[in-house]
């Protein structure tokens, strides 16, 4: 069972540590410096090696928030993406962001 925080699902903690945004908060909504202390506080507190987020429904990531996601690679944190929307793809596709993070499609 998930774990809410005040921003994040947390679904799984650890050397991997999963995370969604829920149904409840889009992206677009996110304080993009509470955000950022919510994932550093997970990887400090779990010894994170990768972080995977769960980007089902999620539309589309502001520019800030794949800034935010770009940052974790030089804590030397594997970052890993789960069901990105055919629009989230291509803005990774357009930037090469998908070049920085393992991008998967789980089927359910």
């Amino acid at each position: 069972m998930p774990v809410h925080h005040d921003i994040l699902r947390v679904y799984e903690t650890g050397p991997l540590t999963v995370v969604g945004f829920g149904e409840e908060l889009a992206p677009d909504e996110l304080n993009l410096a509470e955000c950022r202390e919510e994932i550093l506080d997970l990887l400090k507190l779990h010894n994170c090696q990768k972080i995977a987020f769960d980007l089902t429904g999620v539309r589309y990531i502001p520019s800030g928030m794949l800034g935010l996601l770009a940052s974790l690679r030089k804590l030397n944190i594997e970052v890993h993406l789960y069901n990105p929307s055919t629009d989230v793809r291509e803005v990774l596709e357009v930037t090469h962001l998908d070049r920085l993070f393992k991008i998967h499609d789980l089927v359910f």
